[in-house]
């Protein structure tokens, strides 16, 4: 990131990273006492290159609280306007990951200590009614979950600080005029839009020349669901009632190289289309044309977009019916 900020300055960045949620067997919430702000927060960070969320959560937790071996579970995607922020240094960042969560023992508690990182000044159990002054709006907006999953009223001093979202541009691109060809995480999201014969609607890309599935990279203060929307709008003409978010990617094996050389580690989020209307107009600058497959019968790897879409489409096959 430091290296990528001497060329962008402080505009908009996406900060790609999870957070851990840890609760004891009484429901009590665990947090840390951050050395940057002598505030509360969660332990978390952002992914290292080559690294899949479940991979980080487990690494920051031990980097911040000493403790392994802890069972995690994705909680919910972190991403929109409530994740937006900007440093005292003025560098603007907005967060877009994962929230793990687990139940921790009191013998487990036991063996934490405040890290190996310098992040930790203390770690302690708040109950959900006595909650101290939270360090961000991440840990605010997890509070307000966390809250309302005891059915616990709303409480003012939770609300997240809203920015006014940016229009809808080009993001990666500029970024790629300031960088150049260098890896640059992508974060954005995948659409499966299935007909009613089964079969799966995929197109042929015209910066690849390769099947791909409906989808493209986020645009700042997006959410993963406002971005396959949008995406799925843009590309084939067609809306969705609703998205079911399947599953998550990102890790080394997902990096992809366009055929002009620039590279991107893709951080993606996959869903499935319900109620879909529209008429099917494919994106004639992006698009070279549209096929419904069926599942027994999709493109061969080497055909398809790179390794993320081959991940998704054994995904699809695993999944559907």
């Amino acid at each position: 990131m430091g290296e990528l900020r001497k060329l962008v300055g402080t505009r908009p960045l996406f900060n790609v990273g999870v957070s851990v949620v840890l609760q004891n067997e009484q429901g009590e919430w665990l947090l840390q006492r951050r050395s940057d702000s002598g505030l509360w927060g969660l332990p978390g960070g952002g992914l290292e290159p080559g690294e899949s969320f479940e991979q980080a959560a487990a690494r920051e937790l031990e980097e911040e609280t000493g403790l392994t071996g802890v069972e995690l579970t994705p909680m919910m995607s972190l991403s929109g306007p409530e994740m937006h922020h900007v440093y005292p240094h003025g560098d603007e960042v907005y967060m877009v990951g994962l929230a793990f969560r687990g139940v921790l023992s009191a013998e487990q508690f036991a063996g934490a200590t405040l890290g190996s990182d310098g992040e930790t000044l203390e770690l302690k159990f708040f109950g959900l009614d006595a909650l101290p002054t939270l360090n961000d709006d991440i840990e605010r907006y997890v509070a307000r979950r966390l809250r309302a999953e005891r059915d616990l009223p709303e409480l003012p001093e939770l609300a997240c600080g809203l920015v006014p979202v940016p229009p809808v541009g080009n993001h990666l691109g500029e970024l790629r005029a300031l960088v150049g060809p260098r890896p640059l995480l992508a974060p954005g999201a995948n659409v499966l839009v299935v007909n009613d014969q089964g079969e799966l609607l995929l197109l042929r890309h015209a910066g690849t020349g390769r099947w791909t599935l409906p989808g493209g990279s986020m645009e700042p203060g997006e959410t993963f669901a406002e971005c396959a929307h949008r995406e799925l709008l843009e590309e084939t003409g067609l809306r969705a009632d609703r998205l079911e978010e399947l599953t998550f990617y990102a890790g080394a094996e997902y990096r992809f190289t366009y055929p002009h050389g620039d590279v991107i580690d893709n951080v993606a989020a996959l869903y499935r289309a319900h109620g879909v209307t529209g008429k099917l107009v494919p994106q004639p600058e992006e698009v070279l044309e549209y096929r419904w497959f069926p599942l027994n019968a999709l493109p061969a790897p080497e055909d398809l977009s790179g390794p993320l879409i081959v991940a998704m489409l054994q995904a699809a096959v695993a999944t559907l019916p």
